[in-house]
């Protein structure tokens, strides 16, 4: 039986060329743009996943096309079948 606890999981998509392209720009405006474009990207991405209100997303990350979000074990196994997902982990702990 899968747990109904959320967790700190982290999702990694597949490459996109407008994230490539917004990268490579080292300008104040082109940092900007490209933490607009992932944290809409990664937004739509979950609304259009996941039910609205289910889960918490904590950050889009930027040195890689991803994101951390807290989320139970089904949805992240829902996010691991979705278009453009890569990798979906668990966040864990190294003692």
């Amino acid at each position: 039986m899968e747990s109904t606890t959320s967790e700190l999981y982290f999702v990694f998509l597949n490459y996109d060329p407008e994230y490539e392209r917004l990268r490579a720009d080292r300008t104040k405006k082109g940092a900007y743009e490209l933490d607009s474009y992932l944290s809409r990207k990664h937004d739509e991405l979950l609304a259009s996943t996941l039910e609205p209100g289910s889960y918490k997303k904590t950050l889009s990350l930027v040195i890689v096309d991803g994101f951390a979000v807290e989320i139970t074990e089904e949805q992240a196994n829902v996010l691991r079948s979705a278009k453009g997902v890569r990798v979906v982990e668990k966040n864990q702990e190294l003692a």
